[in-house]
Formats: C-alpha cells, sequence, structure tokens
C-alpha cells in the first residue's frame, strides 16, 4: 500500500504550547501511594518519593501534571493536605469509596513536581466547596507573605510561594457521579465568582472552566454554551474530557476513535466561537484536553475491589500494542489541532490508567503507551505542519472513511528539524510512504523508529517488554536542494517516528 503526504514550510497550523503534553496525579488507586510515593521502598528518597519512578516520569518530559483530581477534588478539603502529617484526618473518600490519609497533600506534591521537573495544575473544590475556598488555596499557594493564609504555608515550612499559574475550576461538574453535581446555571456562576476571587488574589493564574464532561453527555454543547455565557470574560480554556474502548475487540473500529476526538474538538471550537461573537469578544477561547486516553480493561476487576481501604487497586488498565496505536492516534489529533488545544493531560501518569506501573516494594516499568507519549513529548514540539495524506481509507462499523495513515509532522524551527508522527492503521500491510518535503533545505534522516508487535494483545510488564521502539532502516532523501523526497516502510499495524535534520548538523 502506498501513501503520500506534503510538507511545506509555510502551511503549518501554528506552534504547540509545552503543556501540551502534560499529564495527571489523582489521589485514586495505587496513583500516590505505592506509585509516586513508597517511604519504605529500597529506592524511596528522604521524602518517601519512589527515584525509579520519578526517572520514568524524567524521562517523558512531562511540562504539567493536574493535581488532586479528577472527582476527588469535589469533596476534598485542601486544609487536609498541610501542616504536621501527624495531626491530618483520615477521610472517607466518597468518589472512589476509598480512605484518604491525606499523608501527601499540596506542599509534598509541590516538592515531588520539582524532582520531576514539572509545574502543578491545581483543581479547586467547587463541589462542596465555594469562591472564597478557592480564594484561600491561591492565596496560600501564591501570595508571598503577610496574609492568614500566606503566612500559614510559611508556618508549614515552605517560605517561598509555590506559583501555580493554571488552576482549573472544578471538576466534571455535570456528571450526576459528581459530588455535587451542579446544572449548567448553577456551575456557570460559582465559576464566574471563584475566577474574579482567585484572579483578585492573583493576576497572574490563568483558570480552566469545566466542560461538558464528554461528547455523549445529554447537554453536551448546551453546558458550554450556559456557562461559558457566565464565564468567557473570566477564563482563559475550557476544558474536555474523553477515553476510549474496544468492548467488543473490534481493532479496524477502535483505531479509528480519535475521529470522535476531533470531532469533539472541532464542535467546542464552534460553540466558543460563537459565544465569543455573541459577546462582541476580541479574546478566542482555547481548550485544555485534561483528561484523555484508553480505559476499559479495568471496569470489571475494578468492580470487585473491596470498599473503604487505602490505595486499592482501581483503574490499572494494562494496555496493549493496539492500544498504543489508539493512544499515537489520539496524540497526533492533538497536534493537528494545536491551534486551539494548548493544554493536555494524558490520564493518568502513574498506576491509573497510566503509561507508567509500579509493584509494591518492587519495580516500576513502562506500559505499551509510554513510549507514543514519550516520542511525541520529546520531538512534537515546534510548529505544527498542515500536511495533506493521499491513501487509502476503509470502512468500520462507527465510522466511514478511515485513513489507513493517521499522520502529522512538527518543524522544529530553532534545530531545522522534521520530525513525522504516523500510525499505520493497515493491520495486513506495510505502507510505503512517500513525503514530498519543501522550503527547509538539505535534509536528512536522523531516525526512524517504530513500535510494533504481530500481536496486537502484548503487553509489557516488570517481567518483560515486548511491545519497544525497534529503529528502522532502508529509509531516504532524494532530490534537489529546496525540494526533497522522502521514502520510508511503516510496519503493518504501527506506529512511526521518522526525524529528519540539517545535512551534517545533527
Amino acid at each position: 500500500m502506498k501513501a503520500k503526504m506534503t510538507l511545506h514550510k509555510e502551511f503549518s497550523i501554528g506552534e504547540t504550547d509545552k503543556r501540551l503534553y502534560g499529564s495527571f496525579i489523582e489521589h485514586l488507586g495505587r496513583a500516590v501511594y505505592t506509585g509516586i510515593y513508597e517511604p519504605s521502598h529500597p529506592q524511596a528518597d528522604s521524602e518517601g518519593f519512589r527515584n525509579d519512578v520519578a526517572q520514568l516520569v524524567r524521562e517523558l518530559d512531562v511540562p504539567v501534571i493536574r493535581y488532586p483530581g479528577g472527582n476527588f477534588v469535589s469533596g476534598y478539603n485542601w486544609e487536609d493536605g498541610v501542616g504536621p502529617v501527624d495531626k491530618r484526618p483520615t477521610r472517607l473518600d466518597l468518589a472512589w469509596s476509598t480512605m484518604e490519609s491525606n499523608r501527601i497533600g499540596t506542599n509534598e506534591f509541590a516538592s515531588w513536581l520539582k524532582k520531576v521537573n514539572a509545574e502543578m495544575m491545581m483543581a479547586v473544590n467547587l463541589g462542596t466547596r465555594g469562591a472564597q475556598d478557592a480564594g484561600n488555596l491561591v492565596e496560600y499557594c501564591n501570595f508571598p507573605k503577610g496574609s492568614y493564609y500566606s503566612d500559614l504555608r510559611r508556618s508549614h515550612g515552605v517560605a517561598e510561594p509555590h506559583g501555580i499559574k493554571l488552576w482549573c475550576l472544578g471538576n466534571e461538574m455535570d456528571g450526576p457521579w459528581q459530588i455535587c453535581t451542579r446544572t449548567p446555571q448553577e456551575y456557570g456562576r460559582i465559576a464566574a465568582e471563584s475566577a474574579k476571587i482567585m484572579k483578585w488574589t492573583d493576576p497572574g493564574i490563568e483558570l480552566v472552566a469545566c466542560g461538558s464532561s464528554f461528547s455523549g453527555m445529554p447537554t453536551f454543547g448546551e453546558w458550554e454554551m450556559t456557562v461559558l455565557d457566565h464565564v468567557y470574560d473570566h477564563v482563559d480554556y475550557i476544558s474536555l474530557h474523553t477515553y476510549f474502548a474496544d468492548r467488543e475487540n473490534d481493532v479496524p473500529n477502535f483505531l479509528g476513535r480519535n475521529i470522535d476526538m476531533d470531532f469533539y474538538i472541532k464542535t467546542i471550537t464552534g460553540v466558543c466561537d460563537l459565544v465569543k461573537l455573541k459577546k462582541k469578544s476580541k479574546k478566542t477561547l482555547n481548550f485544555s484536553f485534561d483528561e484523555w486516553n484508553v480505559w476499559f480493561h479495568s471496569n470489571e476487576a475494578d468492580k470487585k475491589i473491596e470498599k473503604w481501604t487505602e490505595a486499592p487497586h482501581l483503574l490499572e488498565d494494562i494496555y496493549t500494542m493496539t492500544d498504543a496505536l489508539v493512544v499515537g492516534c489520539m496524540l497526533i489529533t492533538l497536534l493537528k489541532n494545536a491551534d486551539r488545544v494548548k493544554i493536555a493531560c494524558l490520564a493518568q501518569l502513574v498506576n491509573v490508567i497510566a503509561p507508567i506501573m509500579t509493584e509494591k516494594g518492587g519495580k516500576a516499568w513502562r506500559q505499551t503507551i509510554f513510549y507514543p507519549f514519550k516520542q511525541a513529548s520529546l520531538y512534537g514540539r515546534g510548529n505544527v505542519l498542515c500536511c495533506p495524506v493521499n491513501v487509502e481509507k476503509y470502512d468500520a462499523k462507527e465510522f466511514c472513511g478511515i485513513p489507513y495513515l493517521e499522520a502529522v509532522a512538527v518543524h522544529n524551527q530553532e534545530k531545522n528539524e522534521i520530525t513525522i508522527f504516523a500510525v499505520n492503521r493497515n493491520l495486513n500491510e506495510a505502507i510505503n510512504l512517500e513525503a514530498e518535503i519543501a522550503a527547509f533545505g538539505d535534509m536528512e534522516i536522523i531516525e526512524h523508529s517504530a513500535l510494533y508487535n504481530k500481536d496486537l494483545n502484548a503487553c509489557n510488564s516488570s517481567m518483560e517488554e515486548k511491545v519497544h521502539p525497534v529503529i528502522q532502516t532502508g529509509g531516504k532523501i532524494e532530490g534537489s536542494t529546496g525540494f526533497k523526497q522522502l521514502t520510508s516502510v511503516l510496519p503493518s499495524a504501527s506506529w512511526n517516528m521518522i526525524r529528519l535534520g540539517t545535512c551534517n548538523k545533527r
């Protein structure tokens, strides 16, 4: 099978924000306890955080991490997680029917973020709490000194403010599963008033309003219109969430799911721009896709979890080769919408539907989805190119006209490097890719790696890594200066990263 794509320096979608490669740690399952934090582990540091996990997080180069939830945040009292650890209360977490000891809270998590070179994306509780509580948390985290909450932080041993720039105004407030679900009118009002207090406390912060929990919600679209009517002038982003599943084991259909993701983004773009027109505003509202992933493997096991235990094995999906391809397609979709999607958080980071898994007292390892995310994070920063692809298409149960090749390219202007990310959806045939490259000067192939396994159910474990990138050879670039043609072979059912650079200047 053949595919053709065209890359030109002047044909671009937009610049990526580095926060497109964010992630998420919620007080859920083993994300925190026996995930990032395990004082008794042989590789624990002086604060109890696992060095082996921190090293894998640094490997992903995650710039921002959302915290502390998720559904958890709608019942969370942030004051429970600060001050002397031995005086912190153990609470019932009604969101996940578990016990929360509060051994890790805002200050401890901020300390861990420094170890992994990431910034915090803090969520405030707009479920059981409200505007004043949100403002108090901003004051505690960001105000230097001389006020009640800033001095409280200092009394807790944190002299310098955390300087958290990015804040979420609650989480999935339209969902009936959420603690203190709100109507769009109720949420719009409390979000607007919270935003005012928070920005009056620290004018330099950015705020994310809750969009619909997913595009299948009955109020999808209507929710955004109503909420934005209240908050448009006060916030900087609106959130999008989506998870994909393959419960019928229909791989061709599963591999087309990102078409829904793209439609979701385009729909919300239209809603936001309509509100902009209605308000006669000059501000363009951008998006925070702060929950996205594959999630379904653990659904049945989660029903058997004993309630009211601490750090149970909840939402521990073990990802397959197929899941890695779907995650790769989702990453490409995010890049194709980089003009509006400025923030995104792979949900989540450790143990809970995560690229990193751990054993209590034992090893940490990379799941299959670790690799597409890592490669996109490291090499998918720059100017996203508009690169049309000509390839055969197929129909599936839910989608028609699915292209066998899903691809995008990113130009790092500083290094004059081009990185092509491509998923071959053809389960049986390799794709012979021809890419016409214009206006970039003399280029050569730096690297072509592919992630594939003939067994699409292959998984990684603490004992064996069955799915990992493999260097590909045989690709070439030909043509005159200023106009080049790349040819390369993409294995069947594979995620590919092809890096091109200026000749002799690697």
